[in-house]
């Protein structure tokens, strides 16, 4: 059941878990604005409503997370809620589910949302959780990016964020905050909204694996340009910034050589146990 992916970086060249909003990296948007929370995320229509086994507590299926048995009774992520049988669903960010795992609540859990006592819990079930939700926020990006409806470029996004086209702005943890500061303003004049607190988000992710997602080199800043994939792709990111919780930001680098030249020799992988293949 282990499912490698050729063409995703691998979680172990990240920054640990890193965050955006630190005063160190450029300016971050507010969680209104582009990251709301599990439980604000209801939709309007037949959206499915699922318990979290943990909290207790009900949200939309597509903010949480499903986890699924194997064949061999190993508790594994089903990220896209794709794999037969039943299912257990997790709301919590992972510092939550590992305290959890630890004082053997979560076991207690997964026995009676599975039915049963013949399971195996890996003892790195949050890192693949991580991972996982990582790796399938990478992905819509590259497909986004491959149907166009990724900007980059400072003058193309310049030019799309004062045109009221930017419906969603990304900078790399390591972008300067000169640019981004510029880009915001553009975001703002551009829809409306000058003297209000909109900013893009500081992924925490550096500008060698946001150029890897899209296909492009030394991307430091990147806009969505169709309404529909700002939402798919604020939907992939939401479910794994929650997830991982709040970590401070790296600190940015302020030249723009940095980004190319940091590209993994060879590039690599994700390499995770997931319930891709069941």
């Amino acid at each position: 059941m282990r499912n490698p992916s050729n063409d995703t970086p691998s979680v172990e060249s990240l920054p640990s878990r890193l965050r955006e909003g630190s005063g160190e990296g450029p300016p971050s948007t507010t969680s209104s604005e582009a990251r709301p929370s599990n439980s604000s995320r209801k939709r309007e229509g037949n959206d499915p409503v699922r318990t979290c086994i943990l909290s207790r507590e009900e949200s939309p299926r597509d903010g949480l997370v499903r986890l699924a048995l194997s064949p061999d009774g190993e508790v594994l992520p089903d990220i896209r809620a794709k794999a037969p049988g039943r299912g257990a669903w997790i709301g919590v960010p992972r510092a939550e589910l590992e305290k959890a795992q630890a004082k053997g609540k979560l076991r207690g859990a997964l026995s009676r949302a599975f039915k049963t006592q013949d399971l195996r819990i890996p003892d790195d079930l949050g890192a693949r959780i991580e991972a996982q939700l990582l790796r399938n926020l990478l992905d819509r990006l590259g497909l986004e990016s491959k149907a166009g409806h990724v900007t980059i470029g400072g003058e193309r996004l310049d030019k799309a964020a004062r045109s009221g086209k930017l419906h969603l702005l990304l900078h790399a943890s390591d972008a300067g905050q000169d640019g981004a500061g510029k880009l915001a303003q553009a975001w703002r004049v551009g829809s409306d909204m000058e003297g209000s607190g909109r900013k893009g988000l500081t992924l925490p992710l550096p500008r060698t694996i946001l150029s890897l997602a899209l296909g492009r080199e030394n991307v430091v800043h990147a806009g969505l340009t169709d309404p529909k994939a700002a939402s798919r792709v604020s939907e992939a990111l939401d479910r794994w910034l929650h997830f991982i919780g709040p970590d401070p930001a790296s600190r940015p680098c302020e030249t723009g050589s940095q980004g190319a030249s940091a590209f993994p020799p060879g590039g690599s992988q994700i390499t995770t146990n997931s319930t891709e293949g069941l």
